[in-house]
């Protein structure tokens, strides 16, 4: 059994004096994915802001064992490779996020706000893999993208997570393909977790066959 990487218990959360997370409990195993499934309003994003201590929240919140509830966010964020000094290495990572996202180096010249959608997912992606993460929280990478460039998406997204075994917590709306790449999901309503386990399981619950597989 996978060591436990990302650990959230009795996670509450909310803005202003209103409560939006109501005691969630989730895990990322150590170079494991897990997805966050729900309606909109569920509660999902808040999730991801909680975790990372952008909102209030309050509950226990563990990295690699470690407690990281209660510290303070980074607010200045810098650009991937900004602080290594690593220069021999941050070459190496450059050929590595190419290797991943090949329409990069064509576009290397480019400025990034003349992108298209997917490329600016794939920018971004890159960007953090410069700093060789042990884990990504990702909300809602497929949102706006055309379905063939979803699906190279998860594919670059599962090759990263099989080749260098970086946790993922995923927060998706196109359930599908979500519930195809994730090991585990949690479906959420109203703030609560109401049901999680393996992402196979969960793909052949009736209620969320109907809900959000439409079949």
């Amino acid at each position: 059994m996978s060591a436990t990487l990302l650990q959230a218990r009795g996670l509450h959360a909310g803005y202003g004096s209103g409560e939006v997370l109501h005691g969630i409990d989730l895990h990322v195993a150590e170079g494991g994915i897990t997805t966050l499934l729900g309606a909109n309003g569920a509660g999902k994003t808040t999730t991801l802001r909680a975790l990372c201590g952008m909102i209030r929240a309050r509950g226990e919140v563990l990295l690699a064992g470690e407690r990281i509830d209660g510290l303070a966010t980074e607010e200045n964020l810098r650009l991937g490779a900004y602080t290594r000094r690593d220069r021999n290495a941050v070459a190496a990572d450059f050929e590595r996020v190419y290797h991943y996202f090949p329409k990069l180096r064509e576009r290397r010249q480019q400025q990034a706000g003349t992108l298209s959608g997917g490329e600016q997912q794939m920018l971004a992606l890159g960007r953090a893999l410069m700093l060789r993460p042990r884990l990504l929280l990702l909300d809602e990478p497929s949102f706006g993208l055309a379905p063939l460039i979803v699906q190279e998406m998860f594919a670059i997204l599962r090759t990263i997570n099989q080749e260098e075994k970086v946790g993922i917590l995923l927060v998706e709306q196109n359930a599908a393909a979500a519930l195809d790449l994730a090991h585990e999901a949690c479906l959420m309503e109203t703030g609560s977790v109401v049901a999680a386990g393996a992402a196979d399981e969960l793909r052949e619950n009736e209620a969320v066959r109907r809900a959000y597989l439409g079949y």
